[in-house]
């Protein structure tokens, strides 16, 4: 399948030989193809995001899993009823699997033998597996506050493990310059990632009968998956798949909101903040490389964005881990952001969320911030006795 990528910004075109990182210009690249997909050639075919291969930009060699095609189940808050994308169920525990699978399957079909990713955890988790399952050697610079079961998990899947001190932007720089020969399989920077997680609306549709739901309330660090979002129901709606985009409401964690910021005041790039430290670590991002892009697809939809403090982050892991749902805190952010819309929108509007990474990613975490909550709870009740 033919692809190439092209800036978003001066609208050049480039040949991929997996290591350009942006156009010269500065600005980000997007893979320019055509899908070819049509609803019915999903019959008989695996259930895994390959279904979709059609809308796809990579050959049949495929680097696989089996990731793909996760519940959408419905779960109540405050009363009201969401759709919850289970997306903790993938190989490595969070949807990054969708991006790193097409990612390192392009990347493989292009004969990469070594790549480097900077993340804040389960992007540098997927990549570092899906690397060891083609036989590409992996590169991985984190924060060096990052959870520690995800340095271990990274590590386990043979990677080489780089800690970085200072933000998450420092991170990034540091990654960006030990490149060298290597590839840079970052699921920011890279726009095959992308295309990876764009699967997600694919599947979403799907299992609404092909059809989109009226909101979709996703999380907004770099913002991986809602971008991949957007560009799967715009592809859905232009082949005529789906009769129209889903509203994008985009949640920020309120210590780290340069976006949110941004679309408050009418600007179309991130604003300087400095942030302080959130428990949503995955998006804590105060400089989104693709922020412009975010505040573009938002706007395109007629969506929004929401900011939630730590203590809506708390109950919300709380509340879910307690209904059986034990997710990170990142996921339960885009939870409080989700309760925080429903409570008021429209009771016919069907609005569709995520549990973007599970709870076995940051279980001491977890644990400590669920114990605090409760004994808040204890103490409250105590003084009111």
């Amino acid at each position: 399948m033919t692809a190439s990528l092209r800036c978003m910004r001066c609208g050049r075109d480039y040949e991929d030989d997996g290591r350009r990182v942006r156009c010269d210009c500065g600005g980000p690249l997007d893979v320019h193809f055509e899908s070819l997909f049509e609803p019915g050639m999903v019959a008989g075919r695996p259930h895994d995001l390959w279904r979709y291969r059609e809308a796809l930009p990579v050959g049949d060699d495929i680097i696989t899993m089996g990731e793909g095609c996760t519940p959408l189940l419905p779960v109540t808050f405050d009363g009201r009823r969401l759709l919850v994308k289970q997306e903790q169920l993938f190989p490595t525990g969070s949807y990054k699997d969708r991006g790193a699978a097409v990612l390192m399957t392009h990347l493989h079909e292009l004969g990469v033998t070594r790549v480097v990713e900077d993340s804040s955890g389960n992007a540098g988790c997927a990549v570092a597996a899906y690397a060891a399952h083609a036989g590409i050697e992996a590169d991985i610079y984190v924060p060096e506050d990052t959870s520690p079961a995800k340095t271990a998990q990274i590590e386990a899947y043979g990677a080489s493990l780089h800690r970085i001190r200072g933000t998450r932007e420092d991170t990034a720089r540091a990654a960006l310059n030990a490149i060298g020969s290597s590839a840079y399989a970052s699921h920011v920077y890279n726009p095959w990632f992308l295309q990876g997680t764009k699967t997600f609306a694919y599947e979403v549709a799907e299992q609404l009968n092909w059809t989109a739901p009226d909101t979709l309330v996703l999380p907004a660090g770099n913002g991986t998956l809602l971008l991949g979002a957007y560009l799967g129901f715009v592809e859905l709606a232009r082949a005529g798949t789906v009769h129209h985009v889903p509203r994008i409401i985009a949640v920020q964690a309120a210590r780290c909101a340069p976006l949110a910021a941004a679309f408050a005041a009418g600007l179309d790039e991130p604003v300087a903040i400095h942030p302080d430290s959130t428990v949503a670590e995955g998006i804590a991002i105060a400089s989104p490389a693709r922020g412009a892009q975010i505040l573009a697809a938002v706007r395109a939809t007629g969506g929004s964005f929401v900011t939630v403090g730590e203590e809506e982050i708390l109950a919300s892991l709380r509340d879910c881990c307690r209904q059986g749902w034990f997710i990170e805190p990142t996921s339960a952010a885009a939870i409080a952001g989700a309760r925080t819309y429903a409570r008021a929108a429209a009771p016919s509007q069907t609005i569709v969320t995520a549990f973007t990474g599970h709870g076995l990613k940051a279980t001491d975490k977890v644990a400590g911030l669920v114990g605090s909550v409760e004994e808040e709870e204890v103490d409250h009740a105590g003084s009111n006795v």
